[in-house]
């Protein structure tokens, strides 16, 4: 009985806390479409979360290209096919190692990063005094980070793209493959459909990122503690919801293709 009762408490509280996460993205939505939106302060969060951000995540597609290079060479070398890593750089990198990791690098990044400044708001009642100043902390604080994710995270996706096919193209040509015949493999298994996937993947896992970190920066408790929790927790949720989402996209992206 006891166990069943923390079961019971702890299923309870994973869905207050979706409704309340639910609430908060309807919220935020709402005020969207409610003019005037803060364009100072989304034009300061674009340049913090995608030009701030950008070398990180130029290196990590070109690892990201590193490691689908290496992999294809072992898988091919066993059928004598190498010359086939084009195509297979070219299906993981774009289709799901740029946006995965663009996606894990922006959440530990820019979302724990907006879960400690709501947060550390929170604990010191500066929402509090927003509210009293007839301010509305969704329209000033929440909106601005969500914009900004949601446009900036499928920009950053591309630029990985790009050093995610040089990475396989300097592991490829470190092999012997030439660039002849990795671009040709590349041009086979490459498809709009893929970077078109990887920008609504990019939208998707923004706008993960924008409101996890806000939804726990603003119902942080406790003070500095609370705060140094809300970050982890907040770290946690994106990684995890980052991967549903995109097993999610996935399927459907690749059922529409297949219709299409």
């Amino acid at each position: 009985m006891s166990f069943l009762k923390i079961f019971g408490n702890r299923g309870t509280d994973i869905l207050g806390g979706v409704g309340r996460a639910s609430m908060l993205l309807f919220a935020t939505f709402i005020e969207i479409i409610k003019p005037p939106l803060e364009l100072s302060e989304i034009g300061k969060q674009m340049y913090e979360t995608g030009v701030r951000s950008l070398f990180v995540v130029l290196i990590t597609g070109m690892i990201s290209g590193f490691v689908g290079a290496v992999q294809a060479f072992y898988q091919l070398k066993a059928i004598s096919a190498q010359g086939m890593m084009g195509n297979f750089v070219a299906v993981l990198v774009l289709k799901e190692l740029s946006p995965m990791l663009t996606g894990f690098v922006m959440a530990a990044r820019v979302g724990t990063g907006f879960a400690a400044e709501l947060g550390t708001m929170k604990v010191t009642e500066q929402i509090d005094a927003l509210r009293a100043m007839a301010t509305s902390p969704i329209k000033y604080l929440v909106v601005p980070r969500l914009i900004a994710c949601a446009i900036m995270l499928p920009i950053l996706i591309t630029f990985a793209n790009v050093t995610g096919i040089l990475g396989g193209l300097f592991i490829s040509l470190s092999f012997g493959v030439t660039s002849g015949v990795f671009f040709q493999q590349f041009q086979k298994a490459f498809f709009v459909g893929d970077i078109i996937g990887g920008l609504i993947k990019g939208v998707v896992f923004g706008t993960i990122i924008a409101m996890v970190g806000c939804y726990r920066g603003l119902n942080t408790t406790g003070g500095a503690e609370g705060v140094g929790r809300a970050t982890s927790i907040s770290a946690v949720n994106s990684f995890v919801l980052i991967i549903a989402s995109d097993f999610i996209l996935n399927y459907f992206i690749n059922a529409f293709l297949d219709v299409v």
